[in-house]
């Protein structure tokens, strides 16, 4: 009797086994897409742009009925995890969405202080991740499962030195930074190396620094006002750059303040007001006086959102395009997430001339691709107006 029952029961686990795999194999694959954003924290306007590109890209992928791959046309679903603009968090959000949801490939993070932590969680996982906004070489270094759609700081430094020097001929600089956040660090130090090498040992007069939050920069920049600087080099966010070039000009401060590619928000013209009119930043991209598809792309993220997209919202929309063709091109989709995330980390670093609107793309061996800065103006009417482009 006890064998009979043993039997029934293995008979039912037997069932049960075959009916699951029956279901799994016969169950449609979602692609999910993930993204790392700073949704809230210091700033949010970062991860809104971010948010904003990927429901355009979104919809425009159900409007095709889904990704082609190997024939077949797969749902696509985002999952979006908010970093906070934290380290720690954007470790967390990456660890969560390859362990828990499964995602084939992740966008993001877009500052460099989130996204060289999780940089390191997506390649210890093998997971394919392309961070818009990282400048800081570090991000992809000796990782091969993480890429950027950006320029490298190690070129940005060099790029803005030069312009300066042509532009204005100054031969003194001085360079205001954040010591405890990885983009402005490692681009005050990548801009002052390149500087020296151009005027010579000395020549940035004043290299004052500060930490993440503060407000009160009146100490530093009385010393850089002091100084006998030409111009003053701020590689900082949105929310600060106002700060800054505000307390610069209440101290009387004459000068140009230039600034990087962490300039391209809305939210620094907005916050800044005339103050930084007629200063000049690096960026990816220049909104004003865009053609074809980067104008289409603004026009479409404008009528819809209200106001025009950001080098991050550009960037972002050419990452998930990216990512897109990545998975297009794996050939297949196996329902084996680890062995389909190889399969599109290896499209991904094929990719070759690849047309996006902020510049074209062929990743290098480290996953970076080779682009041109853009220079951009702020006009007297607060619009970014395209200045020069410098190309490597």
């Amino acid at each position: 009797m006890k064998k009979l029952v043993y039997l029934a029961m293995a008979a039912c686990v037997m069932t049960l086994c075959l009916s699951a795999n029956g279901w799994s194999l016969g169950r449609e694959t979602t692609i999910k897409v993930g993204v790392n954003a700073p949704m809230t924290g210091d700033i949010p306007k970062v991860g809104e742009g971010s948010k904003y590109a990927a429901e355009m890209w979104l919809e425009d992928v159900m409007k095709a009925g889904g990704i082609e791959v190997g024939g077949k046309k797969y749902p696509v679903e985002l999952v979006l995890e908010d970093n906070e603009s934290k380290a720690e968090s954007a470790v967390k959000a990456n660890t969560k969405m390859i362990t828990q949801d499964d995602v084939m490939i992740i966008i993001g993070p877009q500052s460099s202080k989130q996204a060289i932590p999780a940089g390191d969680v997506a390649n210890n996982y093998e997971t394919p991740m392309i961070s818009p906004w990282s400048t800081n070489p570090a991000t992809t270094a000796d990782r091969p499962y993480v890429f950027r759609g950006c320029f490298l700081d190690p070129f940005q430094g060099p790029v803005l030195a030069n312009f300066i020097t042509e532009e204005f001929g100054f031969k003194k600089a001085a360079v205001l930074y954040d010591v405890a956040s990885d983009y402005p660090k490692g681009l005050a130090e990548f801009f002052k190396a390149a500087w020296e090498e151009k005027h010579g040992a000395g020549s940035v007069v004043a290299y004052e620094s500060f930490t993440t939050k503060d407000t009160d920069f009146s100490s530093q920049l009385t010393k850089i006002i002091k100084s006998g600087a030409e111009f003053l080099f701020t590689p900082q966010y949105y929310n600060e750059v106002a700060l800054i070039v505000n307390q610069a000009k209440d101290l009387g401060w004459k000068g140009p303040v230039v600034g990087s590619d962490s300039w391209g928000s809305a939210e620094t013209v907005e916050l800044c007001g005339e103050a930084c009119y007629g200063q000049f930043f690096s960026t990816h991209y220049a909104a004003a006086g865009a053609k074809g598809a980067t104008k289409e792309f603004i026009d479409r993220y404008n009528a819809a959102y209200g106001y025009v997209p950001d080098d991050v919202g550009a960037l972002t929309w050419d990452a998930l395009r990216l990512a897109q063709a990545a998975i297009e091109g794996a050939g297949e989709l196996t329902g084996d997430i680890k062995k389909d995330r190889v399969a599109v980390r290896d499209a991904l670093a094929k990719v070759e001339n690849f047309e996006g609107i902020t510049g074209t793309m062929t990743f290098t061996d480290e996953g970076d691709p080779n682009k041109c800065a853009v220079i951009v103006k702020i006009s007297d009417k607060g619009e970014y107006e395209f200045y020069k482009s410098i190309c490597p």
